[in-house]
């Protein structure tokens, strides 16, 4: 199993006044960039470290580092809410951005705007606050896989079962965080209980 839901007291608490129509998006931000810090602490906990020495005032002593560089993608718009959660705690990761549309036609996701740093086998992280469908997540990590080998995350705030179920079929590889688990898409494709349109509550819009 690819997916990891965050159980974290006080995550649930930020999560139900995201659900809440009556927050502004002041308080709809705050709360996403708090989720944002929690589960980059949690995806965090996978990765490698490498030794060195360094020197405090009194003696030399083993210090820590990433072994490899951190990216983080969030996919825009939506996604620039997390971004500053995750740079709080992993500040020296890189980022890029992500820009998807859907295809009116072919109702599938196309690039409109991928801007990211040079890859050297990195961890990269995909940022989106929400994973319902998942053909934007799919699309994003699909584009991600033609330029690295690295190791690749997908982290949410809210998913649905049909978005991990579709993310999981098509990479199977690839870890997902969320800070929750929903029940269902709707006829149209929104989250069920959800929180909305994560964008316009994010900007305020």
């Amino acid at each position: 199993m690819s997916l990891f839901v965050c159980d974290f007291p006080l995550v649930k608490t930020a999560i139900t006044r995201l659900r809440d129509r009556n927050s502004e998006h002041t308080e709809f931000r705050r709360n996403v960039r708090y989720i944002s810090r929690v589960l980059a602490l949690e995806v965090s906990k996978k990765f490698t470290l490498s030794e060195y020495q360094v020197e405090t005032p009194l003696e030399k002593t083993t210090g820590f580092r990433f072994e490899k560089e951190v990216i983080l993608l969030p996919i825009l718009r939506a996604g620039l809410g997390m971004l500053d959660g995750f740079l709080d705690i992993i500040p020296g990761a890189k980022a890029g951005h992500i820009g998807l549309q859907r295809n009116e036609v072919t109702l599938q996701p196309e690039k409109y705007y991928f801007k990211v740093p040079e890859m050297v086998d990195p961890i990269v992280i995909i940022l989106d606050p929400m994973l319902a469908t998942g053909g934007s997540a799919s699309a994003a990590i699909n584009k991600v896989k033609q330029l690295t080998s690295g190791s690749v995350y997908l982290v949410s705030v809210i998913s649905a079962p049909e978005g991990v179920k579709r993310v999981e079929s098509d990479f199977p590889d690839v870890q997902i965080y969320t800070a929750t688990l929903d029940r269902q898409l709707n006829d149209k494709g929104y989250i069920l209980p959800g929180l909305g349109d994560a964008g316009d509550r994010i900007f305020g819009t």
